[in-house]
């Protein structure tokens, strides 16, 4: 098959790379995915069968992109053969075949972070210990940090540095949640996400057998986004590689930004100590695009010193210099920076979609939203509650979870009495109290429960049809398809008339949610496995808690301005690009200014934004921004002098607007010195807080003449920064500072 029509030079040499290690450092734009693509069906192409294939993704998303682009070039029958999807339904999906060697039953059910906290919770109950001190957030993270780093319960427990650090956070007993936890996941037949890749580490370790199965059986690997793989992945890899060697990883070390996640850009930069020999392939020229943007980027990426090096070039067209605005306030970039969307959108005839307002933070957007609203500019954020998460969703999905698994005891505790049944918390704490007394499941307490002699009759009596409700749930979905399983189970329940009594338009909201989530298995039951033989409730169960929050979105037809952190925002690209709140101890955060590994990190977080764009891209900072209660004078970012001048329009300053027009000032200064003009003293008059606003000209009786930058807060709480022409610029306490004005 020859492809050498369809691929530039550089991608050709990826492409038909003859075999062994090869490292594909591909550049933002440059066609990383058509490289994946390609290889792989040029492998095909050669004869190899395409079981032989392991390719691995972070998103469901993108490798159902890659089979689609696949199948489109060798057709629909081996694309379906292909081991291609996310490193936890990969091996998810291995750890099915092989559970038993892990003491689990291949229907182990999987639960999501909201499951794993539920968890948590209870257990910091059962010890005693402080809620407050031993949040399960927290505690969570400390739990998925030691398995991402391979370190088992008994592990933590015995590492001294471990418990010294806990003692220091003051949670020294984090090692008895995390044993319990580990105990309780699998008494429950459960894992949790990052069970999925400890467990296969475990598996590979103590089963050379079984390694050495996949080893032979995986001929070829191809990894995508290699520098955002943890440790836990690494490992795997290197070990599923070991014995063919014909490993392809593509990736760019300048866009590794989840270290925060646990993700090592090492894994990247020593790749060729890893692979001996191995093949370098740069994928340089960037399609997205104008050159403009592509110059600015490698400006500032060039600072780095921890890289592959290597330079980003585009064909297309020079397009805008990249717009600096400078805005006196937060409250003002806001309005600046959606007028300025506001404006192209207008005058160019563009459609909301094809703009994005990218932040450091989640918290940043707020003031967007509300200048949007006032606007009346649609808009989405990024990044809020998922499908998948809303509750009368969960509901249904923790009944069909129990079909699956009855000793999912999360899933039990949800709907045990939902729809209402009359059995109360405290029959559920002494079920489980029970379960904890005899060491089982609580599902098996339940399954004895008439024997135990343990609860009054009536209580005993509320709970017996539930258990033959789910043991009924269980046969029928071994025996069914998934899509007439969950119908019934949605019925049967009692979910769907408990949401249909309620005829307010939240509860019609939430019966059309629950409606949407049987469409997706009745999707799921007509097309994802049912040529597979494999239209089964457990397989839809599985890829449902795999899913991620780009695969649960919901789209509508309504054109909107997309709001993200920039983390988010990876792997996208939008025509017009502004990039929020360019200032420092925000971007670059506060904590990364102690460490240069830290900051070389917010720095590739920058370039990552910048790259995002296609035309046009838009940066902003504000000379007074409210943190934590307090009106802050933040410096801009440093990664904003880090662009090549060649590159930037900077706002020209002007003279700030009237009094009465406030929040629409499009004030721009370059700099913290600003012109105050003289002041005539005989027409000074007291002025009050609420006249007091960004532009007017003031004089304070020991700073003298000044002009008001911005103003914030309410009432008594109402301060003003303001620039005075002898001393700078001062926070002022309005209802103290005794400001006068020119009367008019």
């Amino acid at each position: 098959m020859d492809f050498s029509s369809e691929l530039n030079s550089s991608q050709l040499e990826a492409v038909i790379h003859a075999g062994g290690p090869a490292l594909v450092i591909a550049g933002a734009g440059s066609g990383k995915t058509r490289v994946l693509t390609y290889r792989i069906a040029q492998l095909l192409s050669d004869g190899v069968p395409a079981y032989r294939v392991l390719a691995l993704t972070f998103t469901n998303k993108a490798a159902r992109e890659m089979q689609r682009r696949v199948a489109s070039l060798v057709g629909e029958t081996q694309a379906a053969s292909l081991w291609m999807g996310t490193f936890h339904s990969i091996f998810g999906r291995i750890l099915r075949v092989e559970a038993t060697a892990l003491g689990y039953s291949p229907d182990f059910t999987i639960y999501d972070a909201q499951d794993s906290r539920n968890m948590i919770k209870q257990l910091v109950r059962e010890l005693g210990l402080d809620d407050k001190v031993y949040k399960a957030n927290d505690v969570q993270a400390r739990i998925s940090m030691a398995k991402n780093m391979l370190i088992t319960p008994g592990a933590y427990a015995q590492s001294e540095n471990i418990r010294q650090a806990d003692k220091i956070a003051k949670k020294p007993a984090i090692h008895e949640v995390y044993t319990r936890y580990a105990a309780r996941c699998k008494k429950n037949n459960v894992m949790d996400f990052d069970d999925l890749l400890l467990q296969t580490n475990i598996l590979f370790r103590d089963f050379p057998d079984i390694l050495e199965k996949y080893q032979q059986k995986f001929e070829y690997l191809l990894v995508d986004e290699y520098q955002d793989t943890n440790y836990s992945q690494y490992l795997i890899i290197k070990k599923l590689s070991a014995l063919h060697h014909n490993i392809c990883v593509v990736g760019d070390d300048a866009q590794s930004i989840y270290s925060f996640r646990g993700a090592r850009v090492e894994n990247i930069l020593n790749f060729k100590n890893d692979y001996p020999g191995y093949s370098l392939y740069k994928l340089e020229q960037n399609y997205r695009s104008t050159t403009t943007i592509v110059g600015a980027a490698n400006s500032v990426i060039a600072r780095n010193k921890e890289q592959i090096p290597k330079t980003l070039f585009s064909m297309n067209e020079e397009g805008e210099k990249i717009k600096i605005i400078r805005a006196l306030s937060d409250r003002e970039e806001s309005v600046q920076v959606v007028n300025e969307i506001y404006r192209i959108a207008r005058d160019e005839r563009q459609d909301y979609s094809r703009f994005a307002i990218l932040y450091r933070t989640n918290a940043q957007s707020r003031l967007f939203e509300e200048t949007l609203r006032k606007l009346n500019i649609p808009y989405r954020v990024y990044g809020g509650t998922s499908f998948y998460q809303r509750k009368e969703v969960k509901d249904l999905l923790a009944y069909l979870r129990l079909a699956v698994n009855r000793e999912d005891e999360e899933a039990l505790r949800r709907v045990i009495n939902y729809p209402r049944r009359g059995i109360g918390d405290t029959t559920v704490e002494h079920l489980q109290e029970i379960a904890r007394q005899q060491d089982t499941s609580t599902w098996n307490v339940l399954e004895n429960v008439e024997r135990l002699d343990r609860f009054p009759a009536g209580t005993t009596r509320r709970l017996l049809p539930f258990r033959e409700m789910i043991t009924g749930f269980s046969a029928m979905a071994r025996d069914e398809g998934a899509y007439t399983v969950a119908r019934h189970v949605a019925a049967t329940s009692g979910i769907i008339a408990d949401l249909a009594a309620d005829k307010s338009p939240e509860g019609v909201s939430r019966k059309e949610n629950v409606e949407e989530l049987l469409n997706a298995v009745k999707a799921f039951s007509e097309t994802a496995y049912k040529e597979n033989n494999e239209d089964r409730l457990a397989r839809f169960v599985a890829e449902v808690a795999l899913l991620t929050d780009q695969d649960n979105e919901k789209q509508d037809n309504v054109p909107k301005v997309t709001l993200m952190t920039i983390h988010s925002a990876k792997g996208l690209e939008f025509p017009t690009v502004c990039v929020v709140g360019l200032e420092e101890s925000l971007f670059p955060s506060a904590p990364s200014a102690h460490s240069a590994q830290d900051l070389e990190e917010e720095r590739r977080l920058f370039y990552v934004a910048l790259t995002r764009a296609e035309k046009r891209l838009v940066l902003s900072h504000a000379l007074t921004r409210y943190r934590n209660g307090e009106i802050t004078s933040p410096r801009p970012s440093r990664f904003i002098s880090e662009i090549s001048p060649d590159f930037l329009a900077i706002t020209a300053p002007r003279r700030a607007p009237t009094a009465t027009a406030t929040a629409r000032a499009r004030v721009a200064i370059p700099d913290e010195r600003v012109e105050v003009e003289e002041i005539d003293h005989s027409r000074l008059h007291p002025v009050e807080r609420e006249e007091i606003v960004p532009g007017l000209l003031v004089y304070h009786s020991s700073f003298g003449a000044g002009k008001v930058l911005a103003v914030d807060g309410l009432g008594g709480n109402r301060k003003a920064r303001v620039y005075f022409a002898k001393h700078g610029a001062k926070v002022l306490l309005l209802k103290f500072a005794k400001l006068l004005a020119e009367k008019e």
